[in-house]
């Protein structure tokens, strides 16, 4: 593939990728995700009690992307809970290189102004 059909390709994609993944908190979300299932109001507790809208439309989006699911369970009152699918598991691996990229980055930045 030649280079500028791989950059065409590769932008294309980051765009997509982005434009589902660029709530405020979508990444912090998936990230409590990976940890373990979790309700709402734990996850609210987990991100320093974000706001219920902005949760509940950064979880819509996720479960509309198939990222993360909800899952039902018939109690009095209903009980909701969120959980990674798949999918959302996959993504970790770019969680990971952000993570790897930062750190050899920083330990750069640090000898080079040393």
């Amino acid at each position: 593939m030649e280079q500028k059909e791989f950059e065409s390709h590769c932008i294309e994609s980051i765009s997509e990728v982005l434009q589902f993944l660029s709530g405020k908190w979508t990444f912090l979300v998936l990230t409590e995700l990976l940890k373990q299932p979790q309700r709402f109001n734990q996850l609210r507790r987990n991100l320093d009690n974000v706001n219920t809208k902005g949760l509940t439309d950064t979880l819509r989006n996720l479960e509309e992307q198939q990222m993360i699911q909800r899952q039902v369970f018939p109690t009095v009152p209903v009980t909701v809970e969120y959980s990674i699918t798949e999918k959302g598991k996959a993504f970790s691996v770019v969680f990971e290189q952000i993570n790897r990229w930062k750190r050899e980055w920083d330990s750069f930045s640090v000898q080079k102004t040393s």
